[in-house]
């Protein structure tokens, strides 16, 4: 090896121990204030060297809301009923102590000895979720003589919607407001013929017992009649349909239609007036039950 090769070389070797000593002397600097700032940091600093870490970024928890979902119309029907039936001047009764234990700080009626009236049932009409956790009830008080009074009742929910008290002794309110029905959509008058047939052996069979049901059902449909049939005669009063299908005199395969139909049931009780909403399909030249719904709004046969 000539002298003026091995000069570079030796420079070379030179700087790459220079370079070494470097990163041995900045990997103890790192460790030492790692050291000094705890031993996490001086994890990441052994691990990771002279590697730049990022924190990533701090998520919030998530606020847990109030328990909306909670509804304590039971609690405040409960509580209605057992204050109007208590009396301050004896706490001590079943009455008395159920609705103190609802509502510990409300004070109880005192009513004119022999003049209470007579407490027919109470139901909850109402609920309406105020702000957080407060809540206020109305619950209808049906007295013998035929009043009716409202009550609107202050109640507060604990956060997981398990727990209620009343806060506050009842209000006596107006009762809630009728609302404005919409249009009916049964607005075809549906004549005598096959379709109201139909319909009346149905609801014969379904409610009176008059025949089996499956047969007045389209394929896959199941329903069930009530049991035991609480009738003794169901008669067809009137059909109303959405579709102008429904008055046509003969059943054509395929036509789907929705009818409305009020009946009048007898039992050994009296005259019962009654409606269903059924959707039936024609098929083989006859109408077939494809679904019932009770207690359909809307059945004043196309009133506004």
């Amino acid at each position: 090896m000539s002298p003026d090769t091995a000069l570079p070389a030796r420079v070379v070797a030179g700087a790459t121990l220079e370079g070494m000593r470097r990163r041995v002397h900045l990997t103890r600097l790192a460790a030492w204030t790692a050291i000094a700032a705890g031993p996490i940091a001086l994890c990441i600093a052994v691990t990771s060297g002279p590697t730049t870490v990022q924190a990533a970024p701090a998520q919030a928890a998530p606020v847990r809301p109030a328990a909306q979902s909670a509804d304590p119309a039971g609690l405040a029907q409960l509580f209605v009923d057992a204050w109007l039936r208590s009396s301050t001047d004896d706490d001590t009764t079943a009455q008395a102590r159920l609705a103190q234990s609802l509502a510990p700080d409300v004070e109880l009626p005192d009513p004119v000895e022999d003049a209470h009236p007579h407490l027919e049932s109470v139901t909850a009409v109402r609920s309406a979720h105020r702000s957080g956790d407060v809540w206020s009830v109305t619950v209808a008080a049906q007295y013998a003589d035929g009043r009716l009074r409202n009550y609107a009742v202050p109640v507060v929910a604990d956060r997981a919607g398990g727990a209620f008290t009343v806060t506050g002794v009842p209000a006596m309110v107006a009762g809630p407001a009728r609302a404005e029905a919409p249009r009916s959509p049964y607005r075809v008058a549906v004549p005598e013929g096959d379709l109201s047939s139909s319909v009346g052996e149905f609801l014969s069979a379904y409610l009176a017992g008059a025949g089996e049901v499956d047969r007045y059902l389209a394929p896959g449909v199941a329903l069930s009649a009530v049991a035991p049939a609480p009738f003794g005669r169901v008669t067809v009063q009137q059909v109303r349909a959405i579709e102008e299908a429904a008055a046509a005199s003969k059943a054509v395969d395929g036509t789907a239609v929705h009818v409305v139909v009020q009946v009048e049931a007898r039992d050994r009780d009296g005259l019962w007036p009654l409606a269903y909403e059924l959707a039936l399909t024609a098929r083989s030249g006859r109408w077939e039950v494809t679904g019932l719904e009770s207690g359909s709004p809307n059945q004043d046969g196309g009133q506004s």
